[in-house]
């Protein structure tokens, strides 16, 4: 039984005897192969093939023996149970470090022949260090021979032959698969399409109902944007009327605003004027200030450079003091060693005097090194001294610099704010221009449409006041028919009526007052008559003319005249007057005139409306309160009360 441990393919440096090192790729497969006829054993199986090259392999067989001597020739330190997993570590770390330019891990395989199928190879696992290339293993492999070659292209074959036979069978099942969705694709699409024509089907019977419905609605909308409209006109000529008196004040009242406008005007005129002149003098100040700021920039600039060169001189000296005072503490240093040394010289040449000739000697040239490093010290204070002074001269001449340009950024500072100074005030001057021409500009605006409103509310009065004049003729000749009809009144004798069934009196109504001659036929409206019921009620009666077809008789009977009525059939209306303003016949007995009773000026609501004039004329004056007394002469306030001007 063979286990499958790995197989990859690793990139190996290929080396031989003939040829430069080359690095291809190579698969690498370990198995574990458990015997167990005659004996139990277990052998590792090394491969090395090309993918590329079929006929490249090379094959290595580990057995329990082979690996321990393998594990004295190379100094492992594992058992034959856990190499094929440390090797297996080692080739992933390969394989991690495969691509990197300087890999810590390689592998190598290397030839002593000069063609790799003739003679044995070494797998070498190499890691790299700062020091040496180390060898972790290395393993002898042999090329394959014919059989075995041609075992391993059989193996190769029969894999290659499963794969086929399992591609195939996914290739029938996915067919099949897709057949059988097809099939279900299809079926779905015919039922799809037979819904949609059911759907454009309902589409189309519901788009004619509804289009046929939104016609009606259309139409209804259209009829009452139609009575929308006529009550909105009627409204707009109320609104008319109640705005010409307010636009006659509001024209009185802007004639005095253009007045003051025109004043502001010259007075705005006169400061732009003033503020051009301004603006001149500032642009030409705000033009040498600009040549004089960018005079101060340059020297900025140029005192900045200077500063930062000093900046790098003053560096450099620092960095170089530095330097000689590294080399002035070494030389103490040493100067400390020397004499250590020295003491250390006595100590010894008073402890041993049998050596007295070579410390001589030896306290000699120890003196001569001593002159010298003496010597050396005393030039390096020498330059010391000198280096000191010239940072001394360098702090001196930075100081000034800083105090020049400090003093020219306080004068830069203060040019700047100068200059943003008049810049900002000469923005709010034209600022404040802008602002004057556009008030101006509105205010011509305002005037132009003030002189159109104006003229139309003139051409307006106009028309009024000729309406006014035509009704104030129609009330007069009313008057005048009113009195001429009260006249004929008084002339007349006239009774009370009374009826048997309900023991009423009724007083009686000359045949003169039911005459539909005392009004001029243009006017095609009739007026109430009323009588009185029990001297308390008025009873009202329609007096109508040839357009109504009401009737209206009377008869002299011998029991009394009575009165034959038929009510008019329209509804009162909005002119609704009462009737009780008509005139009422005077007591003989008392020889008073005829007049109307003051009981009969309240409104009754059981009287029947008179009709308003004409449609054509506009009549919309108020209606005049009518007289108290009974007395007086009451035509013409009930010419004015039935017919409102």
């Amino acid at each position: 039984m063979t286990e499958l441990l790995f197989n990859k393919r690793l990139q190996v440096q290929v080396k031989n005897r003939e040829t430069d090192e080359r690095r291809s790729v190579i698969r690498i497969s370990i198995e574990l192969q458990q015997l167990s006829n005659p004996v139990h054993r277990k052998d590792l199986i090394v491969r090395l093939t090309d993918d590329t090259d079929l006929y490249f392999l090379y094959n290595l067989v580990i057995s329990e023996e082979d690996f321990q001597s393998l594990k004295v020739q190379q100094g492992l330190l594992i058992d034959f149970t856990s190499f094929p997993q440390k090797f297996i570590d080692l080739l992933e770390q390969c394989i991690s470090e495969q691509d990197r330019e300087n890999p810590r891990f390689l592998l190598q395989l290397t030839s002593a022949s000069s063609a790799f199928d003739h003679g044995p190879s070494n797998l070498n696992i190499v890691e790299t260090n700062a020091f040496k290339h180390l060898t972790h293993l290395s393993l002898k492999l042999l090329p394959g021979s014919d059989t075995d070659i041609k075992k391993y292209l059989a193996t190769c074959l029969s894999a290659v032959k499963e794969e086929k036979q399992q591609l195939e069978q996914k290739l029938r099942k996915t067919e099949e698969d897709l057949t059988r969705q097809l099939n279900y694709a299809q079926q779905t699409l015919s039922e799809k399409s037979r819904e949609l024509d059911k759907l454009r089907s309902e589409w189309t019977s519901q788009t004619t109902s509804l289009s046929s419905r939104h016609m009606q609605d259309l139409t209804a909308e259209r009829e009452n944007a139609l009575e929308i409209q006529a009550r909105l006109q009627q409204q707009n000529e109320q609104l008319r009327q109640e705005l010409e008196s307010s636009h006659h004040r509001s024209t009185q009242q802007l004639q005095t605003k253009v007045s003051e406008l025109e004043t502001a005007n010259r007075e705005l005129t006169d400061k732009k004027y003033k503020s051009d002149s301004t603006i001149r003098d500032l642009k030409a100040k705000l033009a040498s200030l600009e040549e004089e700021c960018q005079r101060s920039k340059q020297q900025v600039l140029s005192l900045r450079r200077e500063n930062s060169s000093l900046d790098t001189e003053c560096h450099e000296r620092e960095r170089l003091v530095n330097q000689l005072q590294t080399r002035v503490a070494v030389v103490e240093q040493e100067i400390k060693d020397k004499d250590q040394l020295v003491m250390r010289t006595r100590e010894v040449l008073e402890a041993t005097q049998q050596q007295k000739n070579s410390v001589e000697g030896n306290a000699e040239s120890k003196q001569i090194q001593i002159g010298k490093l003496e010597a050396t010290v005393k030039s390096l204070s020498e330059e010391l001294i000198k280096a000191n002074g010239i940072i001394k001269k360098l702090q001196g001449d930075l100081k000034a610099l800083v105090g020049k340009i400090k003093v020219k950024n306080t004068v830069t500072v203060s040019q700047e704010k100068i200059l943003q100074e008049t810049t900002e005030k000469l923005q709010r001057e034209q600022r404040e221009l802008q602002d004057a021409q556009q008030r101006l500009r509105q205010k011509e605006e305002e005037a132009t449409r003030l002189k159109e409103q104006l003229e139309a509310t003139v051409q307006k009065l106009d028309e009024s006041r000729e309406v006014l004049k035509t009704n104030e003729n129609v009330i007069t000749w009313l008057n005048k028919q009113l009195n001429e009809n009260q006249l004929s009144r008084k002339q007349e004798s006239l009774g009370m009526f009374e009826t048997p069934a309900a023991g009423l009196r009724t007083g009686s109504v000359s045949h003169n007052m039911l005459d539909s001659k005392g009004f001029p036929s243009s006017l095609g409206q009739g007026f109430p008559i009323t009588s009185t019921i029990n001297s308390k009620y008025p009873l009202p009666f329609s007096c109508v003319s040839s357009g109504t077809r009401s009737v209206l008789a009377l008869h002299n009977q011998t029991s009394g005249p009575k009165v034959q009525f038929n009510p008019m059939s329209g509804k009162p209306s909005a002119a609704e007057v009462s009737p009780s303003t008509l005139a009422q016949p005077s007591n003989k007995e008392n020889g008073e005139p005829v007049g109307l009773d003051s009981k009969y000026f309240e409104r009754r609501d059981d009287s029947i409306p008179l009709r308003g004039l004409l449609p054509s004329m506009h009549l919309n004056r108020e209606v005049p309160k009518p007289l108290n007394t009974a007395g007086a002469k009451p035509a013409p306030a009930a010419a004015s009360a039935y017919f409102p001007g």
